[in-house]
This record gives C-alpha cells, structure tokens and sequence, in this order.
C-alpha cells in the first residue's frame, strides 16, 4: 500500500471511498465486508460487502473503538449483526472524533504486524483528507455537509417511525396469550433494547458529526494556528470566549468550519500581504443569532479587501449568509470583522451585478480597486468621458448613489477579482 495506491483513494469520490479502500487492502487483509465511522460528510457511516447478520450498525461499530485505543489497529473476533466474525480495526488519530474502519475477514489467521501498520497508515492518510476538506469548509464542500447533514436528519426521522413499529410490536408481543409471561418478557426486553440502542447511537453520531461547542471550535483554531505561526516573530493574543460570549453554545460544524478557515486566512493575509506585523489578536463570541470573529493586528494598516477576495473569504461565507468587512487604518493596523449567522439564510440572495455587461464588470472590479477615471480609462484603452458613461450607467442599474457603495458590493460579490 503505497503513495499511489493512498492517492487513487482520496482522489476518488466521497461516494466510492470505501470502495476504493476495499480494494487497496483486499490482497494483504482478505475480508468479505468493509465498514466505516468516520468525519465524512457524505456519509460518515458506510457499509460495503456481505453481512454476518441482519445489518451491521452503528452500535456495533462505535462498540469497536475502544478496542485499538487512540490511533492503531487491533485483530480479533468480535460481535456484528449479531454474530461473532474475525475482524480488523483500524483507528485514526488525524481526525476528530477518531475515524474508524472495519475489516470483516474471512480468515481468522493472525495479519502481520508491518501488514496491519500499512494498513493504517493509509487510513490515515485518507482521514486527514477528509479532515482537511472539513476543516477549509470551501463552498462545495459546504454545500455537500449541509446536504449529509439534511440526509442524517431525515434518516433519523425515518428510524423515529421505525422504532414506532418497533414499540408496537413490542405491544403484539405481551399481548400474545399463546406466549408465556417470561418468554414474552424476554422477547419485549430484548426488542426494545435493541432499539433505543441504535436509535441513540444514529443520534449521538449526528450530533458528533454535526455539531461542536464554540469554545471547543475556538481551541481546535488557535492550536492551528499556533501551529502557523511557529518560526514567526508574531504574538498570538487570544480573547478566549467565556459563558457570556456563548461558549457553551452548540454549533453547527459547518457553521464552525467556515468560521475558523475564513479567519486562518485573514492572518494569513495580514502576515503575507503587509510588513511590520508583530501581535494578531483573534476575537470569538456569540452575539444573538450570529458567530462573530474578529481578527486585528498591529500592522501598516494596509490591508485590503482584495486580499481576502485572493483567498476565497467572501466565496467561503457566501453560502452561509455571511459577510466580512476590514478596517484598515493607516498607522495604525487592520481589524477583519467576520459574521456567519448560525441558522442558514432565510432566503438566498441574488447576484446584483448579474445586471451589469461585461465592460461594466471591468470597470466595477477597476473602481472597487480604487482607480480613478483617468487610470481605469488608461487600463481599459477607453476614453474618460466613456469611463464616466459606465460608472453612472453601474450605479444607476445596482441602485446605489455613490462609487463607494458600488465598490463594496464589487467586492462582497467578487467582482474586485474578476
């Protein structure tokens, strides 16, 4: 299992993973079925292959991670579905919770240990991609959380019904007068368990997948950014968020993400964009319904908008309803202000600038620069009295009165890097 095989793997799509990863470990561990709990957020509980029983679950997966610890592989036999196969366990410790893979074998001969460490030096590999598509939160991969995320909630109203059948089952079994008190107490005993058993794990794994405290999201970005900033002479103050900046409250995690990535990026920005930073201080709370993150340095104040634009800030909140706005002041230093709300957009906004040619978008992204007539019409090849022709024509058709409110809708919907 080498470079290129890990390769083949991640790039296939989050659908065909699992499959992949059968296929990249079938000669050295031979298994019928292949099974895993994980951060995907397609699906972070797959299922693929031959089962021993009825259906193999979640609780009977989640059951298995203690059995390899924090990070590693373990062999042996364990219960699935109801019967006792041999199986190997692979943990990773590159995600958070600890993704999980399961080999059902069909050979209970013991896997060499170097086989076993190739093994899960490819799950590795491959958590830590889905790790890292998690945690820079672009806009596809937002857009498919959010969809995994719908898709598990209405799989757990599906098992709500279903476990509704369960219970009234259940009654047909005390019921039953050709049944004998102990054996129907048994049969009802067993029915119920089994059923709020996998009913609280498919709920206790949506809301680990789906949701996060914000003083836990807000650890997990300083650390990486600690990290970061490792070899740099720049002090990292950190406004830890209390109970009264809502620390305690439950986010989404996609929520979480996109907050955390578009803030990693702002310090990038300040660091990589201007000189003479030496202090970034990072804010985090929850004002009502909405996410704040506040990131300021102690810089030129030099800093633009369309240095956020270059790193995809205003493309990653889009989908979520969230803005962003920097304060720069000469001298002085930077402060990026970021909100997300925590509930999705009401109603998804339209493109303003959909109205506009294609000169006119030129001449928007060369105003949201701050270029004047004379050198956007030197840029151009165009005449200055054209130039003021488009600008009164771009401000009449987006319904603004001055070039200031134009270029700030330029550069929320990304015309400044067109």
């Amino acid at each position: 299992m080498d470079l290129v095989t890990a390769a083949r793997v991640i790039q296939a799509p989050q659908s065909e993973t699992l499959v992949h990863l059968s296929a990249a470990v079938e000669q050295a561990i031979p298994h019928r079925a292949i099974a895993e709990l994980s951060n995907c957020s397609f699906a972070p509980f797959k299922f693929r292959g031959e089962s021993p029983g009825p259906s193999v679950t979640i609780a009977d997966l989640a059951a298995l991670r203690s059995r390899a610890g924090d990070g590693g592989a373990w062999q042996g036999r364990a219960l699935l579905a109801g019967t006792e196969v041999p199986v190997v366990v692979l943990v990773s410790a590159f995600s958070e919770p600890d993704a999980l893979l399961v080999l059902l074998r069909t050979e209970d001969s013991p896997v060499p240990r170097e086989v076993l460490a190739s093994a899960n030096a490819l799950w590795d590999v491959v958590t830590a991609h889905m790790e890292g598509l998690r945690n820079e939160a672009v806009p596809a991969t937002i857009a498919v959380s959010r969809a995994a995320a719908a898709a598990r909630a209405v799989a757990i109203s599906d098992l709500g019904d279903a476990y509704g059948a369960s219970l009234t089952a259940l009654l047909g079994v005390l019921r039953d007068r050709d049944v004998t008190d102990a054996a129907a107490r048994s049969r009802a005993t067993d029915l119920a368990v089994s059923a709020l058993v996998e009913l609280r794990a498919r709920a206790d794994l949506d809301r680990t997948q789906t949701e996060e405290r914000a003083g836990d999201a807000f650890e997990r970005l300083a650390e990486s950014l600690r990290r970061a900033l490792r070899g740099r002479d720049v002090r990292l103050d950190l406004g830890t968020p209390g109970a009264e900046e809502g620390a305690d409250r439950v986010l989404p995690s996609d929520i979480a993400a996109t907050a955390a990535a578009v803030v990693r990026s702002s310090v990038h920005a300040m660091l990589d964009d201007q000189r003479g930073v030496h202090r970034v201080h990072l804010g985090w709370k929850i004002a009502g319904a909405v996410l704040r993150a506040t990131v300021r340095d102690d810089g030129p104040g030099t800093l633009s908008c369309g240095s956020l634009d270059l790193r995809r800030v205003p493309e990653r909140l889009g989908p979520l309803g969230g803005v962003v706005e920097v304060d720069a002041v000469p001298g002085w230093g930077t402060t990026v202000t970021i909100e997300v709300p925590l509930g999705p957009p009401q109603t998804p906004r339209e493109d303003p600038l959909t109205v506009l040619g294609a000169r006119e978008l030129e001449v928007l992204g060369q105003l949201a620069r701050g270029r004047r007539n004379r050198e956007i019409a030197g840029d151009l090849h165009i005449s200055e009295s054209t130039v003021k022709f488009h600008v009164a024509k771009i401000l009449e058709k987006l319904g603004v009165g001055s070039r200031g409110e134009a270029a700030a809708l330029a550069h929320e919907w990304g015309a400044a890097a067109r």
